[in-house]
């Protein structure tokens, strides 16, 4: 299990919902700090935590654990190119690292 990036989902969330640190850390009951090393995945986060900081988010607890749109794309791209030949996953590949060094994140 990654908790540096479920602590960034929950950042991701915690943002998306207008709430800072503390804010959310008073709603699950835990310090600032407790919060801030989950965030940064210095600190693993036990299932009640996990579950009250969802609540407080008013997401699902597996929105935290899994990033489902990384997860939907890739079976999306397996499901492309489940029928092509060896020739044509070279030139994909090629045309994935092309793009992506063009436009770097």
């Amino acid at each position: 299990m990654n908790y540096y990036e479920i602590g960034q989902r929950i950042r991701r969330y915690r943002k998306e919902k207008g709430l800072s640190q503390e804010q959310l850390a008073e709603r699950v009951n835990i310090s600032v700090t407790h919060m801030s090393h989950i965030e940064t995945g210095n600190t693993k986060l036990s299932l009640p935590v996990l579950v009250d900081i969802a609540a407080a988010l008013q997401v699902g607890a597996d929105d935290l654990l899994t990033d489902r749109v990384q997860t939907a794309t890739s079976e999306y791209i397996l499901k492309l190119t489940s029928d092509c030949t060896p020739q044509q996953m070279e030139l994909i590949c090629e045309i994935i690292k092309t793009v992506k060094n063009k436009f770097p994140g």
